[in-house]
């Protein structure tokens, strides 16, 4: 049961992670992740936050859906696992874009709160 518990927590901090990034708005996806938050991904590979909001910021890259359905959290003290599956819509380079990813987020506690430290994409084979 607190398996069960685990997976409604973390889909809800997710879901507030997902609303952050698609308002495509800096300050609101940092009240979800750490000062040092990376995003891991197969094409850019270690992409550190600033270079993230850059895109975000010059409009190169929006989101317009996101979605991500929790398959397992473990918990280890103040460190979290969440693995799930995520689909997002959005443009790159004005250029539509939508992604169908399995996705693992690592979140540190901080101060009562959990706050994304890494975000890792694997595409999902076709």
């Amino acid at each position: 049961m607190i398996e069960e518990q685990l997976k409604k927590q973390f889909q809800q901090i997710e879901n507030n992670f997902n609303i952050a990034v698609i308002s495509n708005k800096v300050d609101e996806i940092k009240k979800c992740i750490t000062s040092d938050w990376v995003l891991v991904d197969s094409q850019g590979g270690i992409i550190p936050q600033e270079g993230f909001f850059k895109v975000l910021e010059q409009g190169s890259l929006t989101h317009s859906t996101m979605t991500k359905e929790i398959l397992r959290v473990k918990v280890y003290g103040d460190i979290a696992l969440v693995t799930g599956r995520g689909q997002n819509t959005g443009t790159w380079q004005g250029q539509p874009l939508e992604a169908d990813e399995w996705i693992t987020d690592v979140y540190k506690k901080e101060n009562d709160q959990w706050l994304c430290v890494l975000t890792h994409l694997t595409p999902v084979k076709k």
